[in-house]
């Protein structure tokens, strides 16, 4: 199994890959480019992963270099899953990237990551009804502590596409 870590930059998705990986890594730059990005590997459930930290986007339409390798590197592992990491604090435009990366045919996870800062803030997130919308597994994550980790593997084996016509269904009972 291939999983590709994706998310904005600064979401804490190098924190991610050295809990999951244990900082087992091989870094290289994406051929002709200077844009490095890390692989390692982590297991899930008995099962060995090669898991790829891919450079931060802000979306599948790339405005630089390092956004140009993270959607060709997405392009190109169409069998991987993705654990998406979004910053808990921020969570609208992380949920906009995780949609186009659905929209794609991708299984996901999604990591609400940085969640304690999200708390401390007074961000409320209904886990269960973004679960219920999006149709893919949501988990509260601190990465910095390690908080959630366990389950977010373990969901992986639980991640399948998504018709984003079932999303934007469920959606309807938002308004």
């Amino acid at each position: 199994m291939k999983v590709l870590l994706m998310g904005h930059p600064n979401v804490g998705k190098s924190v991610f890959f050295n809990r999951l990986t244990g900082a087992n890594v091989t870094e290289s730059n994406y051929p002709g480019t200077t844009v490095d990005f890390t692989k390692g590997y982590m297991n899930i459930g008995g099962e060995d992963a090669e898991l790829i930290d891919v450079p931060g986007t802000f979306s599948l339409d790339p405005k630089d270099k390092a956004e140009e390798v993270a959607v060709a590197m997405l392009h190109e592992n169409k069998d991987a899953k993705v654990i998406c990491v979004i910053d808990a604090s921020k969570i609208e435009r992380g949920v906009y990237l995780a949609l186009e990366i659905l929209e794609e045919g991708y299984s996901m996870v999604i990591a609400l990551n940085m969640w304690d800062a999200a708390v401390d803030k007074n961000i409320l997130i209904d886990i269960k009804n973004l679960q219920r919308i999006l149709g893919v597994p949501v988990v509260s994550t601190v990465a910095i502590s390690g908080e959630g980790i366990k389950e977010l593997t373990s969901k992986l084996k639980e991640a399948k596409p998504v018709e984003v016509g079932d999303i934007i269904k469920n959606a309807g009972g938002l308004t």
